[in-house]
């Protein structure tokens, strides 16, 4: 199988490039900067893009040229927000025009013009996959205050019903992956039974989300998840 992650160099996406490169045929990691000490099983090949998904056309056209010409899966990671999101700080009236341009360009122009170039590259497969995730906090109707952030998790599940209905002939599977708040501090290398620790039951460890996207990926070509939300247990809002 082969995965293009965007998204891959850090936080939930590292952690899907190194869990799903342990059973991969091939891995090829999007971001603006190639990590050095990502790693993959063996047999697993690693390729890394580099792009600064704020061009987004340039970045489209950059992502484009260099990714495999056949591809199984996409699993796409939006995972930029404001500067002071999730702070008591947060201020959208201080936010500049823009950072706020720049997120919007980022998380829904550089999500809609990518995956028009590559989504023909799934057609055809045996089990075309598309995953779609606000990552930490991506959940809608969260109650977070920040303004960009929340118009790009109601964007991208706008993004997802269309392009399911889009190619739904084509069976191409589009799912959504809703995420409460997630641990990222601790990687796989971290024992998953001590990484749920932190947070107490308010944070959900990386793990449990490879495992999820493991299982949607092992899926028979009959079926698919539409919507899939994972929060912590203890997140009271969910």
């Amino acid at each position: 199988m082969k995965i293009l992650i965007v998204g891959a160099s850090k936080g939930l996406g590292r952690a899907l490039a190194e869990g799903l490169g342990q059973d991969a045929e091939m891995i090829i990691g999007v971001s603006r900067k190639t990590p050095t000490d990502l790693t993959v099983a063996p047999s697993c090949a690693l390729r890394w893009i580099e792009a600064d998904l704020s061009d987004p056309e340039a970045a489209a056209a950059r992502i484009a040229e260099q990714a495999p010409a056949e591809l199984d899966a996409i699993l796409y990671n939006v995972g930029v927000w404001e500067d002071k999101a999730f702070t008591d700080d947060y201020d959208f009236l201080a936010d500049s025009p823009q950072q706020i341009a720049r997120l919007l360009d980022i998380n829904i122009t550089g999500t809609i013009l990518l995956l028009q170039r590559l989504i023909p590259r799934l057609l055809g497969r045996a089990k075309p996959q598309l995953v779609l995730t606000g990552s930490t906090s991506g959940l809608p109707r969260s109650g977070r205050p920040e303004v960009a952030f929340g118009a790009s998790k109601a964007a991208l599940s706008g993004i997802a019903d269309a392009l399911r209905e889009s190619f739904r002939a084509r069976r191409l599977a589009v799912t959504c992956l809703q995420l409460g708040y997630l641990n990222t501090e601790d990687g796989l290398a971290v024992a998953r039974d001590e990484a749920s620790r932190r947070g107490e039951g308010t944070l959900a460890p990386v793990h449990d989300v490879v495992a999820m996207v493991r299982a949607l990926l092992s899926l028979s070509d009959a079926s698919f998840v539409r919507e899939l939300v994972l929060p912590a247990i203890l997140d009271e809002r969910f």
